[in-house]
Protein backbone atom coordinates (compact mmCIF):
# COMPACT_ATOMS: atom_id res chain seq x y z
CA UNK A 1 0.00 0.00 0.00
CA UNK A 2 1.46 3.34 -1.08
CA UNK A 3 -0.57 6.25 0.23
CA UNK A 4 -0.13 9.80 1.37
CA UNK A 5 -1.17 9.74 5.04
CA UNK A 6 -1.73 12.77 7.25
CA UNK A 7 -2.90 13.07 10.86
CA UNK A 8 -3.86 16.46 12.31
CA UNK A 9 -4.70 17.22 15.93
CA UNK A 10 -7.62 19.64 15.52
CA UNK A 11 -9.71 19.34 18.69
CA UNK A 12 -12.57 21.10 16.94
CA UNK A 13 -16.33 20.42 16.78
CA UNK A 14 -17.40 17.49 14.62
CA UNK A 15 -19.84 19.64 12.64
CA UNK A 16 -17.04 22.04 11.66
CA UNK A 17 -14.85 19.23 10.32
CA UNK A 18 -17.81 17.57 8.59
CA UNK A 19 -18.79 20.84 6.92
CA UNK A 20 -15.25 21.57 5.71
CA UNK A 21 -14.88 18.07 4.29
CA UNK A 22 -18.25 18.14 2.55
CA UNK A 23 -17.32 21.48 1.02
CA UNK A 24 -13.91 20.20 -0.14
CA UNK A 25 -15.32 16.98 -1.60
CA UNK A 26 -18.05 18.83 -3.46
CA UNK A 27 -15.77 21.52 -4.90
CA UNK A 28 -13.30 18.89 -6.10
CA UNK A 29 -16.02 16.66 -7.61
CA UNK A 30 -15.37 13.68 -5.34
CA UNK A 31 -18.00 10.93 -5.32
CA UNK A 32 -18.33 7.90 -3.09
CA UNK A 33 -16.76 4.92 -4.82
CA UNK A 34 -14.93 1.67 -4.17
CA UNK A 35 -11.24 0.82 -4.24
CA UNK A 36 -10.68 -2.94 -4.36
CA UNK A 37 -13.55 -3.56 -1.93
CA UNK A 38 -12.68 -0.58 0.26
CA UNK A 39 -15.06 2.42 0.38
CA UNK A 40 -13.28 5.60 -0.71
CA UNK A 41 -14.01 8.93 -2.39
CA UNK A 42 -12.93 9.24 -6.02
CA UNK A 43 -12.46 12.07 -8.51
CA UNK A 44 -10.88 12.44 -11.93
CA UNK A 45 -11.22 10.17 -14.95
CA UNK A 46 -9.42 7.30 -16.62
CA UNK A 47 -8.35 9.12 -19.79
CA UNK A 48 -7.44 12.75 -19.09
CA UNK A 49 -6.03 12.92 -15.58
CA UNK A 50 -6.29 9.56 -13.85
CA UNK A 51 -8.34 8.65 -10.79
CA UNK A 52 -7.63 10.24 -7.42
CA UNK A 53 -8.82 8.62 -4.18
CA UNK A 54 -9.33 9.82 -0.63
CA UNK A 55 -10.42 8.46 2.75
CA UNK A 56 -10.86 10.39 5.97
CA UNK A 57 -12.19 10.13 9.48
CA UNK A 58 -12.33 12.33 12.56
CA UNK A 59 -12.34 10.93 16.06
CA UNK A 60 -11.18 12.19 19.44
CA UNK A 61 -10.10 15.53 17.98
CA UNK A 62 -7.72 13.85 15.50
CA UNK A 63 -8.27 14.16 11.76
CA UNK A 64 -6.92 11.28 9.67
CA UNK A 65 -6.64 11.37 5.87
CA UNK A 66 -5.33 8.92 3.29
CA UNK A 67 -4.91 9.93 -0.36
CA UNK A 68 -3.56 8.17 -3.41
CA UNK A 69 -3.81 7.89 -7.19
CA UNK A 70 -4.53 4.86 -9.31
CA UNK A 71 -1.26 3.68 -10.78
CA UNK A 72 -0.58 2.64 -14.37
CA UNK A 73 -1.06 -1.06 -13.63
CA UNK A 74 -3.88 -0.66 -11.14
CA UNK A 75 -1.73 -0.20 -8.04
CA UNK A 76 -1.53 2.75 -5.66
CA UNK A 77 0.59 5.84 -6.21
CA UNK A 78 1.32 8.08 -3.26
CA UNK A 79 1.64 11.80 -3.87
CA UNK A 80 5.44 11.94 -3.86
CA UNK A 81 8.01 10.84 -6.40
CA UNK A 82 8.72 11.67 -10.04
CA UNK A 83 6.30 9.29 -11.75
CA UNK A 84 3.02 11.09 -12.38
CA UNK A 85 4.27 14.21 -10.64
CA UNK A 86 2.36 16.57 -12.97
CA UNK A 87 -0.90 15.13 -11.64
CA UNK A 88 0.27 14.43 -8.09
CA UNK A 89 1.44 17.97 -7.41
CA UNK A 90 -1.94 19.77 -7.86
CA UNK A 91 -3.73 17.05 -5.88
CA UNK A 92 -1.30 17.39 -2.99
CA UNK A 93 -1.58 21.19 -3.18
CA UNK A 94 -5.37 20.96 -2.87
CA UNK A 95 -4.96 18.81 0.23
CA UNK A 96 -2.56 21.32 1.78
CA UNK A 97 -5.19 23.99 1.21
CA UNK A 98 -7.72 21.76 2.97
CA UNK A 99 -5.41 21.29 5.96
CA UNK A 100 -4.94 25.05 6.24
CA UNK A 101 -8.72 25.54 6.23
CA UNK A 102 -9.19 22.87 8.90
CA UNK A 103 -6.53 24.48 11.10
CA UNK A 104 -8.07 27.97 11.01
CA UNK A 105 -9.43 29.43 14.24
CA UNK A 106 -13.17 29.02 14.70
CA UNK A 107 -15.08 32.27 15.37
CA UNK A 108 -16.35 32.47 18.96
CA UNK A 109 -19.67 33.92 20.07
CA UNK A 110 -20.10 36.36 22.96
CA UNK A 111 -20.19 33.54 25.49
CA UNK A 112 -16.82 32.25 24.34
CA UNK A 113 -18.32 29.12 22.76
CA UNK A 114 -17.63 28.15 19.14
CA UNK A 115 -20.08 29.57 16.63
CA UNK A 116 -22.48 27.02 15.13
CA UNK A 117 -21.31 26.22 11.62
CA UNK A 118 -24.13 27.05 9.23
CA UNK A 119 -24.73 24.30 6.63
CA UNK A 120 -25.08 26.93 3.89
CA UNK A 121 -21.60 27.54 2.38
CA UNK A 122 -22.44 31.12 1.38
CA UNK A 123 -22.98 32.27 4.98
CA UNK A 124 -20.63 30.06 6.98
CA UNK A 125 -18.33 32.31 9.09
CA UNK A 126 -15.15 30.38 8.24
CA UNK A 127 -12.78 30.30 5.29
CA UNK A 128 -13.38 27.37 2.95
CA UNK A 129 -11.14 26.01 0.20
CA UNK A 130 -11.22 27.89 -3.09
CA UNK A 131 -9.51 26.41 -6.16
CA UNK A 132 -9.55 29.68 -8.08
CA UNK A 133 -5.85 29.34 -8.93
CA UNK A 134 -6.56 25.92 -10.44
CA UNK A 135 -9.30 27.48 -12.59
CA UNK A 136 -6.84 30.10 -13.85
CA UNK A 137 -4.20 27.47 -14.60
CA UNK A 138 -6.79 25.40 -16.44
CA UNK A 139 -7.49 28.35 -18.73
CA UNK A 140 -3.78 29.04 -19.28
CA UNK A 141 -3.06 25.40 -20.13
CA UNK A 142 -6.07 25.37 -22.45
CA UNK A 143 -4.80 28.41 -24.37
CA UNK A 144 -1.31 26.93 -24.75
CA UNK A 145 -2.79 23.58 -25.73
CA UNK A 146 -4.66 25.23 -28.58
CA UNK A 147 -1.53 27.07 -29.73
CA UNK A 148 0.72 23.99 -29.62
CA UNK A 149 -1.88 21.91 -31.49
CA UNK A 150 -0.59 23.57 -34.67
CA UNK A 151 3.08 23.39 -33.65
CA UNK A 152 3.77 20.23 -31.62
CA UNK A 153 0.59 18.10 -31.31
CA UNK A 154 2.04 15.78 -28.65
CA UNK A 155 2.85 18.73 -26.37
CA UNK A 156 -0.64 20.08 -27.00
CA UNK A 157 -2.24 16.83 -25.78
CA UNK A 158 -0.06 16.84 -22.66
CA UNK A 159 -0.97 20.45 -21.87
CA UNK A 160 -4.64 19.73 -22.47
CA UNK A 161 -4.61 16.83 -20.00
CA UNK A 162 -2.95 19.01 -17.37
CA UNK A 163 -5.35 21.86 -18.05
CA UNK A 164 -8.43 19.64 -17.97
CA UNK A 165 -7.41 18.34 -14.53
CA UNK A 166 -7.01 21.83 -13.13
CA UNK A 167 -10.17 23.09 -14.79
CA UNK A 168 -12.13 20.30 -13.12
CA UNK A 169 -10.63 21.26 -9.76
CA UNK A 170 -11.55 24.90 -10.32
CA UNK A 171 -15.12 24.18 -11.45
CA UNK A 172 -16.44 24.71 -7.90
CA UNK A 173 -14.34 27.79 -7.17
CA UNK A 174 -15.13 31.49 -7.34
CA UNK A 175 -13.69 31.44 -10.89
CA UNK A 176 -15.91 28.66 -12.25
CA UNK A 177 -16.33 30.59 -15.52
CA UNK A 178 -12.58 30.48 -16.18
CA UNK A 179 -12.53 26.78 -15.36
CA UNK A 180 -15.33 26.08 -17.85
CA UNK A 181 -13.56 28.08 -20.56
CA UNK A 182 -10.31 26.25 -19.82
CA UNK A 183 -12.01 22.86 -20.06
CA UNK A 184 -13.54 23.76 -23.44
CA UNK A 185 -10.19 25.01 -24.76
CA UNK A 186 -8.48 21.82 -23.60
CA UNK A 187 -11.01 19.67 -25.44
CA UNK A 188 -10.64 21.78 -28.60
CA UNK A 189 -6.86 21.61 -28.22
CA UNK A 190 -6.90 17.80 -28.10
CA UNK A 191 -9.19 17.58 -31.14
CA UNK A 192 -7.03 20.04 -33.08
CA UNK A 193 -3.85 18.19 -32.08
CA UNK A 194 -5.25 14.85 -33.23
CA UNK A 195 -6.34 16.37 -36.56
CA UNK A 196 -2.93 18.01 -37.08
CA UNK A 197 -1.17 14.78 -36.10
CA UNK A 198 -3.19 12.89 -38.69
CA UNK A 199 -2.49 15.49 -41.36
CA UNK A 200 1.23 15.35 -40.58
CA UNK A 201 1.23 11.57 -40.97
CA UNK A 202 -0.64 11.81 -44.29
CA UNK A 203 1.79 14.46 -45.51
CA UNK A 204 4.81 12.32 -44.58
CA UNK A 205 3.25 9.26 -46.18
CA UNK A 206 2.62 11.19 -49.40
CA UNK A 207 6.20 12.47 -49.37
CA UNK A 208 7.63 8.96 -48.97
CA UNK A 209 5.33 7.67 -51.71
CA UNK A 210 6.65 10.29 -54.15
CA UNK A 211 10.25 9.64 -53.15
CA UNK A 212 10.04 5.91 -53.76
Amino acid sequence: MARYVRDLVLNKPDDFVQFMMNDFLQKNSFVMSNWKGEPAYRTGDAMMEGYKYLKWNYSGGIFHLEAWMKGTFGGEWNLDGFVGTLQKKPYKASLEQLFAALNQPIPMNQTGAPEQVNPMPNVVPVQTVDNSSAATMGLVFGIFSLIFAFLIPLVSILLACLGFSRARMGAGSSKAGLAKAGKILCIIGIIAAIVMWGLNILTLSASFARFY
